[in-house]
């Protein structure tokens, strides 16, 4: 993760990435990231997605070069500002959601409360890396881990690039947002809430934070179109080999979806 690299995907105060959509594009697609981190990690999306689409990925406050702004630590305050900051991007385009674990908390949550307030809602969601049920949630011990204990347990998920761990300087700027975002997530409750609009989840096949087998067929109750749920060998960062296949896979639908609603 070189500054440089960062420096591309992120400036103070700004929360989506690149700043501005492409105008060309006729679908927007808003990325959130996994805990710790922000838009970085979908820094190589923008060449895989195909010319419709327009992708522009988040990065919470207390991360990158927002890392001088407070992380959010509580669930209810992260979802009112991300909801605001997302209600302020959009435009009269369709838009779609994809999440990776955190992020596809956040993006699960916004479309709920986008429906609850009859606002326009994704065209698709794409739930990577989470399931409403049978999946971790972190324990208020997980909460107050001393710090060795923290990087350990980040290595075995292999959440960020291999020379972080033993850069002190590096960790002191990813430690304190992924601990602000596992409290943020420790606070979620799930209500069961449904939303209006298609879904596609995607996981890892030894996905350490899975608890249950069947953790993904707890979405299929939730949305009236759920689009089934795709496989791939790894971890919990599958994503990171498999964007190429999860893109196409993903917009192939998407493309379907908003051929549909053009018609």
């Amino acid at each position: 993760m070189t500054s440089a690299i960062v420096e591309k995907v992120s400036a103070a105060g700004q929360w989506f990435h690149p700043a501005e959509a492409n105008p060309d594009a006729r679908v927007r697609l808003l990325m959130f990231p996994h805990a710790g981190s922000g838009a970085i990690i979908y820094r190589d999306w923008s060449d895989l997605l195909p010319d419709f689409v327009s992708g522009q990925a988040v990065t919470l406050p207390g991360r990158q070069e927002r890392r001088d702004e407070a992380a959010y630590t509580e669930w209810d305050a992260l979802v009112d500002g991300l909801y605001e900051a997302v209600l302020a991007e959009l435009d009269e385009r369709p838009f779609a959601f994809f999440g990776h674990c955190l992020g596809a908390q956040l993006a699960y949550q916004l479309s709920v409360r986008m429906a609850d307030e009859h606002l326009p809602t994704p065209l698709l969601m794409g739930m990577s890396g989470w399931a409403p049920k049978g999946f971790y949630t972190p324990s208020e011990a997980d909460l107050n881990m001393p710090e060795d204990e923290v990087v350990g347990w980040i290595k075995r998920l292999g959440s960020f690039p291999a020379e972080i761990y033993d850069n002190p300087e590096m960790l002191a700027m990813v430690l304190p947002a992924l601990r602000a975002d596992l409290s943020v997530s420790s606070q979620r409750v799930d209500h069961d809430s449904l939303v209006p609009c298609p879904m596609i989840s995607y996981g890892g096949m030894s996905d350490p934070l899975r608890e249950e087998p069947d953790a993904f067929e707890s979405w299929v109750p939730r949305s009236p179109q759920y689009l089934g749920h795709r496989e791939y060998p790894g971890g919990h960062f599958f994503i990171d080999r498999y964007a190429a296949a999860v893109t196409q896979d993903f917009c192939d639908n998407l493309y379907r979806l908003e051929e549909k609603a053009r018609a």
